[in-house]
């Protein structure tokens, strides 16, 4: 069985570039401090690392 992550947005994107907002809309994120699940893999640990400084990420 695969890890599951679970993912916050904790700090808005205001002043960010837009790549950085499409990273948090691409995984799945709604609004601030809205969490979701995803599966680890490389592709979800690299958005991840793209918005580190935005969200906290902790074990399911």
């Amino acid at each position: 069985m695969a890890k599951t992550l679970k993912i916050t947005w904790v700090k808005s994107t205001i002043g960010f570039p837009q790549r950085q907002r499409a990273t948090i809309k691409s995984l799945g994120l709604k609004r601030l401090h809205h969490s979701v699940i995803k599966e680890e893999n490389p592709i979800v640990w690299g958005q991840i690392n793209k918005v580190r400084h935005l969200v906290t990420v902790e074990e399911a």
